[in-house]
């Protein structure tokens, strides 16, 4: 019922995770950031991925979903102060640009995998912490579940507000969502709005953030394959970013644990303590 392939895609080692029953997959290339860059259900694949970014090692990946740690969205200028000194620090952070261990792997009671990765003298250039994540890929039937839990080695506590990037395809960016927010930022004209009956992306640069959510909970309709998507997510995560590019096939909808920005405001920032531990989770099911 449940099984677990690996074979090779271009330079990386990809692991297939497969529920026979729902024909529904996962598949995972653990050394290109912990990335999972495919979840299909009833035999149709739902995520976005531009190959092209996937094989070149210098590209953000466009697709999958990427994990964003230790913060989510961009800094200005690409720096940060803290304990009065500067660090500068990618998009999203450093957790994608790194390659992941697999810890683990079961088919007891679904099919899962863990990804383990462990900060290092390069993480700490942009991030002085010492840090361990260890994230729970897990399928069975039609739900995918990230469990995560975020590590704090260090003798100070460590902010963090991490995030996830899916990619989910589709050609239609005019979609209803089923939220209890009632408010969306938009950053393409830095104004508030009241969310109406459907939120389009097509002609969006930047992002939109839903802002006002206190339900972690959030569906919507994937056109061209027919399939709801409920997306379920621990307290942690208190804004969905909604992202699109104008010619491409695919809408981000993204849990992040505070906006975009938050290392210079300082005023949502999820601390862990020194020596202390976050669990949370993610869960993405397709109905």
């Amino acid at each position: 019922m449940y099984q677990i392939k690996q074979y090779e895609d271009g330079e990386y080692k990809i692991y297939e995770l497969t529920d026979m029953e729902s024909d529904s997959w996962l598949k995972v290339a653990p050394e290109r950031g912990g990335l999972i860059i495919g979840f299909g259900v009833d035999g149709e694949e739902l995520l976005f991925l531009n190959k092209e970014t996937f094989y070149n090692r210098d590209a953000n990946v466009r697709g999958g979903i990427p994990i964003l740690f230790p913060i989510s969205g961009q800094l200005n200028n690409g720096q940060y102060e803290w304990g009065g000194q500067v660090y500068s620090m990618k998009n999203h952070g450093v957790a994608r640009n790194y390659p992941w261990e697999v810890v683990r792997t079961s088919t007891d009671n679904g099919v899962s995998m863990t990804l383990k990765l462990s900060s290092n003298e390069d993480t700490k250039q942009s991030f002085p912490f010492d840090f361990e994540l260890e994230f729970t890929y897990s399928l069975k039937g039609r739900t995918l579940t990230i469990t995560q839990e975020y590590l704090n080695h260090s003798d100070d506590s460590m902010p963090i507000y991490a995030g996830f990037h899916p990619y989910f395809w589709t050609k239609q960016k005019d979609l209803h969502y089923t939220t209890d927010a009632q408010h969306y930022f938009d950053y393409n004209d830095l104004n508030t709005h009241s969310i109406a009956e459907s939120i389009d992306l097509s002609d969006k640069k930047e992002s939109l953030a839903l802002i006002d959510s206190s339900n972690r909970e959030i569906g919507f309709e994937l056109p061209d394959t027919h399939k709801h998507i409920t997306m379920q997510y621990g307290p942690e995560f208190k804004y969905i970013y909604l992202w699109s590019e104008a010619d491409q096939d695919f809408i981000c909808v993204e849990p992040w644990m505070a906006r975009t920005g938050e290392l210079h405001r300082k005023q949502e920032l999820v601390e862990i303590g020194p020596r202390e531990s976050l669990s949370t989770f993610l869960k993405i099911s397709a109905g």
